[in-house]
């Protein structure tokens, strides 16, 4: 027998705002305004970052505490909205938060959503029902010297610290690990390509190196650009300029939120353009899609050396990690690089989006920053995350063909380059095109001719000084 829970007015507390009345569930700590807006945006299906959701319990603990230093909030009200920030912090009652991550109304949602579960909760704190906002009030005490205007960009910036922490850190492991690869591959030596055609021989090393060299410069932006985000319009209210904040709040509230969130944080120089633009998180976005793509430029590199194994470049061995076919037995696909290209791709789109979100703000406020944020969190979530398996389960197992490497090496026609100085080009354009025609290697047709001595050529040949700039093979071997 299906049992079926009776549902009667009991279950409900009623409340109202300027639209008129709700049945809200007398269990929830959200109120009518995030009822509304849940109601409104179904458009994600997803949940608000849990991030977002701690840096507005910040926001509104520092808030009360700065109210209460300047005489607008009781100290028990104070004391019951700081104990209820404390519990989001601490994971609780993020189930409550119910509004979509892309909203209209610049975030107004989100703002009243955190005011809403933040009063609902202090007023049990202080022995009364959800919902008797004569108690707490949300707009009045937990909103009390603010905005979504000012709080919105404010939580947005330190999600953005938070989350850019956490991808610099995976960051520096690849680096690492790139940097170990470097000096393990050292001594392999390889075919450098151009275009897809042989170009001069480079050890698998210095390969390496190089991978870490763009990922250290990626590092040092992100770092940099993270003072974009420190700068902050809390305080600003409305459009900047201040209205409705006392003046003791307003010199105080970014301090004491630098103090009691662990985040370094400014007031903005002018809170009128702070409210106005949001460039900064313009820049960021730009810094996470120019890492993302140096990372996929990899990911390509690493998917054609290992290509193969019998018939493409087979230089170097990714680690297997999961079949890769349903059909073809035994075959192994570079799942791990590919991951990256494809999160590649997302942020590059999700850049796109930033960048007409942040040009689309009007006279005194940006109502995009929703999307903004959605797109952003998830662009420098996904880079942390992608580096991460990138790093376990790519980088750190990679092995070289080093035989095969060589091989490829002695049978091309690009060691050329290295005999062009001692024989002219035109004799050495000849003799790569004769190496082409017939497949004997450039060696064969240079001793043959008798233009240089086995001695002098394989002093040439050698793969260190083919692959050490800055060292003359005529001064080497005494050439005139």
């Amino acid at each position: 027998m299906e049992i079926k829970t009776k549902i009667t007015l009991s279950n409900y507390r009623s409340e109202s705002d300027s639209i008129g009345s709700k049945n809200i569930p007398q269990s929830a700590y959200y109120g009518v305004q995030s009822q509304r807006a849940a109601e409104n945006f179904h458009i994600t299906g997803l949940s608000l970052h849990p991030e977002i959701i701690n840096s507005l319990a910040y926001i509104k603990k520092a808030c009360a505490f700065t109210n209460c230093e300047a005489g607008l909030l009781g100290k028990k009200k104070t004391v019951a909205i700081i104990q209820a920030c404390d519990e989001i912090l601490n994971g609780k009652l993020h189930e409550y938060f119910i509004v979509d991550p892309i909203q209209g109304g610049a975030g107004t949602s989100i703002n009243m959503n955190a005011n809403e579960v933040i009063a609902n909760r202090a007023i049990e704190i202080l022995g009364g029902n959800k919902g008797d906002y004569t108690l707490v009030n949300p707009n009045d005490d937990v909103n009390c010297g603010q905005s979504t205007n000012d709080v919105i960009p404010t939580a947005g910036k330190i999600t953005t610290l938070r989350l850019l922490e956490k991808v610099h850190k995976q960051l520096l492991r690849l680096y690492q690990a790139f940097l170990i690869k470097g000096e393990e591959f050292n001594e392999v030596i390889k075919m450098g390509r151009t275009q897809l055609q042989d170009a001069v021989p480079i050890r698998l090393g210095q390969e390496f190196n190089a991978y870490a060299v763009v990922v250290k410069r990626d590092l040092e932006r992100i770092y940099k650009v993270m003072d974009e985000m420190r700068s902050v319009n809390l305080g600003g209210t409305a459009i900047g300029t201040g209205l409705n904040a006392d003046t003791q709040y307003l010199q105080r509230i970014v301090p004491n939120l630098a103090k009691i969130s662990g985040v370094k944080l400014t007031q903005g120089e002018d809170l009128i353009d702070a409210t106005q633009n949001l460039d900064s998180f313009a820049v960021v976005s730009g810094v996470i899609k120019t890492c993302a793509v140096s990372l996929s430029k990899i990911s390509n590199d690493l998917r054609l050396m290992s290509s193969g194994p019998r018939t493409g470049f087979g230089e170097i061995n990714l680690p297997a990690k999961q079949n890769g076919s349903s059909i073809m037995p035994g075959k192994v696909n570079p799942v791990i690089p590919e991951v990256m290209n494809q999160v590649a791709f997302n942020i590059i789109g999700n850049d796109v989006t930033i960048t007409m979100a942040v040009e689309a703000g009007q006279l005194e406020l940006n109502a995009f920053e929703p999307v903004i944020f959605y797109n952003l969190f998830q662009s420098i979530d996904t880079l942390s995350y992608a580096v991460k398996t990138f790093v376990d389960n790519c980088v750190i197992g990679i092995t070289a063909n080093e035989e095969h490497c060589r091989h490829l090496v002695n049978n091309s026609v690009g060691i050329i380059t290295a005999i062009c100085p001692h024989v002219g080009y035109k004799k050495a354009s000849e003799l790569a095109k004769e190496a082409i025609t017939t497949g004997q290697s450039v060696r064969e047709l240079v001793l043959n001719e008798g233009l240089l001595g086995e001695e002098d050529l394989d002093k040439i040949l050698d793969p260190i000084h083919m692959t050490v700039p800055g060292i003359s093979e005529k001064k080497l071997l005494h050439i005139s």
